[in-house]
């Protein structure tokens, strides 16, 4: 039995159709955010001899990913696609292979339907042709009205918050107000205004897919208050039953929000 065709059966869409049905559109998650992991791994058990072919199978994964979360009414996805991180880190041909596969990604969700994209990053760091993609895609979608897809893309969330921070000090200081005021003013919620994804609601659920269990410098203010869950399965092999028992057990969980 290949990959493709695992869990495709009768019981599979019978089990995947009871798990939809129980789902309460009250308990939905507004806003979910996913890290996408595990593509590297996919290719070498396959027997890829470049990760290209991972990242392009975790590209069209996504892709499937924003049209089940369409499907049930998630108003808000954000995709971990490139750190800040893997820009420095990374294998200069899997990076250049992994650059053009997002650009791809990007340009594609920007023509699906009423989708709106919106990067959240640096731009300032990626190569210029990537950096014009995601603005075009932006400014494609702006008057869209439907799920909104944050793509993070050379992201981090430790540059983001130190971003806002400035933002803020810039504003203030040309305002004519001192730092001693500024000190005395300064929220949290001033903060999260000057955030990449300021006006946006926080997650209320982060899914890693891979087995790995940590932020890897993902949506770290936002994430504050989120729900967590990790999936065994490698990004390119997650199947929508994966995804709806995330969701289910989503559901089930007793937010206190620190009350």
């Amino acid at each position: 039995m290949t990959r493709e065709s695992q869990g495709r059966g009768p019981l599979y869409r019978l089990y995947s159709s009871r798990l939809r049905r129980h789902l309460d559109p009250a308990t939905m998650p507004h806003h979910v955010a996913m890290m996408i992991d595990g593509n590297r791994r996919w290719a070498r058990q396959l027997g890829y001899t470049t990760p290209a072919e991972g990242h392009r199978a975790g590209a069209a994964k996504m892709r499937e990913f924003l049209g089940w979360c369409d499907e049930l009414g998630i108003r808000v996805v954000s995709l971990y696609l490139l750190s800040s991180d893997n820009l420095r880190k990374r294998d200069s041909s899997e990076l250049a292979d992994l650059i053009e596969i997002i650009a791809e990604l990007a340009d594609a969700l920007s023509r699906e339907g009423n989708w709106r994209v919106k990067h959240v990053g640096r731009s300032d760091i990626l190569p210029a042709e990537l950096a014009k993609v995601l603005a075009d895609a932006e400014e494609r979608t702006r008057d869209h009205t439907g799920l909104h897809v944050n793509l993070a893309v050379g992201y981090g969330g430790r540059n983001e918050i130190v971003d806002a921070v400035r933002s803020i000090i810039t504003k203030h200081e040309a305002s004519g107000g001192t730092m001693e005021d500024l000190a005395a003013h300064l929220t949290p919620e001033m903060i999260g205004e000057h955030l990449y994804t300021g006006g946006q609601p926080d997650p209320d659920l982060v899914i890693r897919t891979s087995g790995e269990q940590r932020l890897s410098d993902f949506l770290l203010w936002q994430s504050a208050h989120s729900e967590f869950y990790f999936v065994e399965a490698l990004g390119p092999d997650l199947r929508q039953v994966d995804f709806l028992r995330a969701i289910r057990d989503f559901a089930d969980r007793d937010r206190r929000f620190g009350r």
